[in-house]
């Protein structure tokens, strides 16, 4: 389907549009969870981030954690019942002085039976795609953000095409994608229409849904009323309708949601809940996740 025919159906009846989505979508809910593995400091201007050296958000920043501290936590994910684990450090590119010991990190996270490496560690070149690929990560994060046609109102320090080649380099050497987007940056609704069109180019295996949570002293500090949660619920349907192949993941600012139209998404467009608290907000209990999953009468993919 084009971009007016998603445009059509973005704008039907909000109950007409859920069904046609929950017609694309399994019983099984997957939960990841990540561990935020080296915070802040980072050289980018992206204007939604905390974590950007640009602003005074005074989060804590720090360096890379130990590896036993990852061990830990991926061990606590598990227990929590995530099939998925990731580690995820800020800046624009992996630090050579930090790369090997990521790597040590990737083995880790493999030993653990039942739980599945992930990394989301920067814009890529293809030395470093290889090794990952080689020590065994089974899937690589890196978002789009939102389409390229707003992408230079977003960040002037890379560009929309540095995110796609490195997509393009997790898919060459054989890892799994998981490349979403942030919503409520401001982008026209025609513009989120365009995000789901790229992404079905780009056919990640993943496609994590973020909602902007507006930082103190970002420029997008008061950007609260750029998307309603109804206007949510139409761009996860349309997600959805043009990325039936791909698991539309619930992750940062979920909570913008109510709780009831948290599971109506649930019902009718999301297969994967990011649970646990995120990189420098926080997000429900798996205990909670856990609990609307199963009571929505859904299965927690193993």
């Amino acid at each position: 389907m084009d971009k007016a025919g998603l445009l059509r159906l973005y704008n039907l009846e909000l109950d007409k549009l859920l069904k046609i989505s929950s017609e694309f979508i399994k019983n099984d809910v997957e939960f990841c969870s990540l561990i935020n593995a080296r915070s802040g400091k980072c050289s980018q201007n992206c204007k939604y981030c905390a974590q950007s050296s640009y602003y005074r958000t005074h989060i804590e920043s720090y360096p890379l954690v130990d590896i036993e501290k990852v061990r830990t936590s991926a061990l606590e994910a598990k227990s929590h019942k995530a099939s998925r684990f990731a580690i995820v450090t800020s800046g624009k590119t992996p630090d050579e002085s930090d790369f090997d010991k990521i790597l040590e990190m990737i083995d880790e996270v493999n030993k653990i039976k039942g739980l599945k490496s992930c990394a989301s560690i920067g814009i890529l070149n293809e030395q470093q795609a290889k090794k990952l690929a080689e020590r065994g990560l089974k899937r690589f994060h890196h978002n789009i953000n939102t389409s390229k046609s707003y992408y230079p109102e977003i960040c002037t320090t890379h560009s929309w095409n540095d995110r796609f080649n490195t997509c393009r380099l997790v898919k060459k050497y054989g890892m799994e994608l998981c490349c979403g987007v942030i919503l409520g940056m401001g982008e026209t609704v025609e513009q989120r229409i365009e995000m789901a069109l790229e992404l079905r180019d780009i056919q990640p295996d993943s496609i994590p849904i973020n909602i902007l949570m507006p930082i103190v002293e970002t420029p997008f500090e008061n950007y609260y009323d750029k998307i309603d949660e109804e206007n949510i619920l139409r761009t996860l349907a349309i997600f959805k309708i043009a990325n039936p192949n791909s698991i539309l993941r619930l992750c940062g600012g979920r909570m913008r949601l109510s709780e009831d139209n948290q599971k109506k998404a649930l019902k009718t467009c999301i297969e994967g809940i990011m649970t646990g608290n995120y990189l420098t907000t926080a997000g429900k209990s798996p205990e909670q996740d856990i609990n609307t999953v199963l009571e929505l009468g859904k299965n927690i993919k193993l």
